[in-house]
């Protein structure tokens, strides 16, 4: 029998790490970084509607309900709106207790790039099969070098074939330990993809953050519903504490397994991340829009409508948007927030 699985893309936040394009509105997972389509539509199109894939659940900030409806291009989905941000386990509760308690919810963000959807796709079938048996599922990334900027999950006991349960989750970790990991194998990176039955998350949720959960659960109740949008109910779910999912349950519950899986991931978290997977000419450079680069290799150039010269530079990213223009080194990306809070 297939099990049909229930795709819900996190769509909310903004984010500063790509300023000056990401921002307010126009949040990163509406943006087109590494081609003509944006990384929500990406995600989107990663469950297509099929027998293994029902319609998706959108869920976003009324900010960004007519962006999600603008790029959806007429593809059925639902959409669940948080009156306010209360982190992705409040986020995913709502879609938890809205759900039957077998659907099995496959959560994804929308900012993410996932090269080779096959890998993907194996990977969820083996997630499914665990989930069934009541598991919480997460998805390693398989790590292709120390990278500090990711958490890391410690494989444990092998379940079959499929997977593995987690020993134990890893905070970004110094450079000497990501190494020591890397060397010692087992380990992956978090990458916030998660599949598991909604009745066993709602459990779990009872168990180890009952106000969250409470909280959502009775502002789906008290929710507007205007056509293919539920606009959950703002007085009760202000009460919902504020927390991520990984440590409101996955960190907590004793029963959560990790498929470890190569698929060509990349969370897209800086403008040196975004030159890594653009499209390049043959010495480097990344760029959109109207240049003139002379001498110059290693680039990433997004000139915003503007006319963009570059001469005798390297490794940088010029960055145009309206009147705001970001110049940095690509391996300064991570400074970028203090351009953004500058410009608040």
């Amino acid at each position: 029998m297939t099990v049909m699985i229930q795709p819900l893309i996190l769509c909310g936040g903004a984010g500063t790490r790509l300023w000056p394009e990401s921002r307010g509105h126009r949040a990163k997972q509406f943006l087109p970084l590494t081609g003509t389509q944006s990384l929500f539509q990406q995600t989107v199109q990663r469950t297509p509607a099929s027998a293994a894939f029902l319609p998706p659940i959108i869920l976003c900030g009324d900010a960004h309900v007519a962006a999600v409806r603008d790029q959806m291009n007429e593809r059925e989905a639902a959409l669940v709106v948080e009156p306010m941000p209360r982190g992705t386990a409040a986020a995913i509760a709502l879609a938890v207790a809205r759900a039957d308690a077998d659907t099995l919810l496959l959560v994804m963000p929308s900012d993410h790039v996932i090269v080779d959807v096959p890998a993907f796709h194996a990977a969820i079938a083996k997630g499914a099969q665990l989930a069934q048996q009541d598991w919480i599922v997460t998805f390693g990334i398989t790590p292709d070098g120390p990278e500090t900027g990711f958490g890391y999950i410690a494989n444990g006991d092998a379940l079959g074939e499929d997977g593995f349960a987690v020993d134990r989750f890893i905070e970004k970790p110094p450079l000497a330990e990501a190494e020591a990991m890397l060397a010692a194998g087992g380990y992956s990176w978090n990458a916030g993809i998660f599949l598991f039955r909604a009745g066993r998350m709602r459990d779990a949720m009872l168990t180890h953050c009952r106000a969250i959960f409470e909280a959502a659960d009775a502002a789906v109740a008290a929710a507007i519903i205007d056509g293919d949008a539920l606009y959950a109910d703002a007085v009760h779910f202000a009460r919902a504490p504020s927390d991520s999912i990984d440590y409101a349950v996955m960190e907590k519950d004793d029963r959560v397994a990790v498929i470890p899986a190569a698929m060509g991931w990349s969370d897209l978290g800086s403008w040196q991340a975004v030159h890594t997977r653009a499209p390049k000419d043959a010495v480097g450079n990344a760029v959109t829009g109207e240049t003139f680069l002379h001498d110059s290799h290693g680039n990433l150039v997004r000139s915003g409508g503007k006319r963009v010269s570059l001469i005798g530079m390297d490794n940088i990213a010029v960055i145009v948007d309206g009147d705001d223009i970001l110049v940095m080194p690509l391996a300064r990306s991570q400074d970028v927030r203090a351009a953004a809070k500058a410009r608040e």
